[in-house]
């Protein structure tokens, strides 16, 4: 005879979590973004994109390795830790959710605890990564960059003081998805390649953007991919339309002349 499973589920907290301690505490933290299983309870069950993040996770699971035993993982802007649970699920030792939103890292707190998994969550934003003093083998940065009013710099420093190996990124794009090719210089009488759908191009938003006064830049597709290639990553694949996987480079100075804001990652910034 199948045992029907229980429940209940007990915790290094000492925390029995029934699923009405689950559902009691889900309403307690407040508004979800990231819709999650909890013990059979989803924390965003009427999410205005679905099943969302894991109907977006589903489209590119594929494109990072199956097995990341022995690799460290950063989430940054990890809101209530989907990806830092799935990265903790594929065997990954060491993974660390960063967030500006406390309510968010409640959350994902919670989450971690309920599914009984060592995640490290700290209230850090992009631009404090050097705080962790350490590398990852895998860096997520999904969502985030077009909610940052200094983008680029982010992801410099991404480059400097986060990346080992791997970049997860995602930004909204909008905007032509042609790629103009760039060239290396321009002339001060050029004007004709600024106005071609496929130059890179960032669109600046003063005031709002789906209601919201976060979102302030939106590239297009060539935008995201040179910007990408100028703080330092190499693009390896793109398995989603907004998504790429990305091997961190050194930044050569004869390359990218002015472009490399600082030196290679032993020199002095």
């Amino acid at each position: 005879m199948t045992k029907k499973p229980s429940t209940n589920s007990s915790h290094p907290s000492g925390t029995i979590w029934t699923r009405e301690l689950i559902e009691r505490r889900v309403r307690e933290l407040g508004e979800w973004f990231h819709n999650l299983d909890l013990g059979g309870v989803h924390t965003a069950p009427d999410h205005f994109l679905g099943d969302y993040p894991a109907v977006k996770w589903r489209q590119f699971a594929d494109a990072l390795p199956a097995d990341l035993s022995g690799r460290s993982v950063l989430d940054i802007g990890c809101n209530a830790g989907f990806y830092a649970i799935e990265m903790k699920k594929r065997g990954a030792y060491r993974v660390v959710g960063i967030d500006s939103d406390e309510a968010y890292l409640a959350q994902a707190r919670f989450a971690a605890e309920v599914k009984g998994l060592d995640i490290e969550f700290r209230r850090l934003s992009v631009y404090d990564v050097a705080a962790l003093g350490e590398t990852f083998d895998l860096v997520i940065f999904m969502g985030v960059f077009y909610h940052l009013r200094h983008p680029l710099l982010a992801l410099d420093l991404i480059h400097r003081h986060a990346a080992r190996d791997l970049l997860l990124f995602q930004s909204m794009q909008r905007g032509s998805p042609e790629i103009e090719a760039v060239g290396r210089d321009y002339r001060f009488e050029e004007w004709e390649i600024f106005d071609r759908p496929g130059f890179p191009r960032m669109h600046f938003i003063e005031h709002r953007y789906a209601g919201d006064p976060t979102n302030w830049w939106i590239p297009n597709r060539a935008c995201t991919e040179a910007m990408l290639r100028s703080a330092g990553f190499e693009i390896l694949a793109r398995p989603e339309e907004e998504v790429y996987v990305c091997r961190r480079i050194e930044l050569n100075l004869e390359d990218w002349d002015h472009r490399a804001v600082y030196p290679s990652r032993g020199g002095n910034p």
